[in-house]
């Protein structure tokens, strides 16, 4: 990180009264999506805090179960509130902030010409990749093929033949697009920034249009039972900030607001 940037993120730190000279030892619980932002967010959060930033990147609702289960994390960044918050409403987790949203995309092997189309999502035969209906990007798959067959435009019956496709459920939505990153599938269903500079050589996107393609919310929040609020607080912040942000769509997130 240069000087400049370096400098830029002490001063957002200081305006949130969190002082650079103080150190602490974070566990940030987060979704699978944010591997690549979060882990640059860290690195510069660190830099300039003398913070030490430990992730814990899964699904989402994997991530739930471990802090039901009394995991010690610090702060939960989830990429859906169905996984937030009913940690919330058990007190074991701060009210949340959006700070991220985020669009689906199909894509397909660049060398493969078995998946041209949304139509051709149900043709037979198609392999078909997707999260399991659990994970966040899994849920916000099946609703949209839901609203596209409630549409009409490729029948009323879309949905349920693209089903009868998947050949795999994956626990996280890292695991979908690798998949497709060793052939192992004809399709699959991500996020945009899912398809980063290492997967992007490998695959072929197919745009999903608005309409069926509604914005997926991301909350993070501090963690009931940390021991490093302030510090956890800080890092919220930061994520928030105009820094943070810049990541964040830097790697093809959209921003909070």
């Amino acid at each position: 990180m240069n000087r400049n940037r370096t400098v830029s993120v002490a001063l957002a730190l200081g305006l949130m009264g969190w002082p650079a000279a103080h150190a602490a030892k974070l566990t940030v619980f987060a979704a699978a999506s944010l591997t690549d932002a979060f882990a640059e967010i860290g690195k510069n959060f660190d830099a300039a805090s003398g913070n030490t930033t430990v992730f814990q990147f899964a699904g989402s609702q994997a991530l739930r179960t471990q802090i039901e289960q009394g995991a010690g994390a610090d702060v939960f960044a989830s990429a859906n509130t169905t996984q937030f918050d009913p940690l919330v409403k058990a007190g074991q987790l701060g009210a949340g902030q959006t700070f991220a949203r985020n669009r689906l995309v199909v894509i397909s092997p660049r060398g493969s010409a078995a998946v041209n189309t949304l139509a051709d999502l149900a043709k037979p035969g198609i392999k078909l990749v997707l999260a399991d209906k659990t994970v966040p990007v899994g849920d916000y798959s099946r609703k949209t093929l839901d609203l596209i067959s409630k549409a009409g435009t490729y029948g009323n019956d879309f949905s349920a033949r693209v089903l009868k496709n998947v050949v795999s459920e994956e626990p996280n939505v890292r695991q979908v697009a690798l998949k497709i990153q060793l052939g192992q599938g004809d399709a699959a269903v991500v996020y945009v920034s899912d398809v980063t500079p290492s997967l992007r050589p490998d695959v072929r996107t197919i745009g999903l249009p608005t309409r069926f393609n509604p914005l997926a919310s991301y909350p993070i929040g501090v963690l009931a039972a940390s021991k490093n609020t302030e510090a956890a607080s800080a890092f919220v912040n930061y994520v928030l900030s105009s820094d943070g942000q810049r990541v964040l769509k830097k790697w093809g997130f959209v921003g909070a607001k």
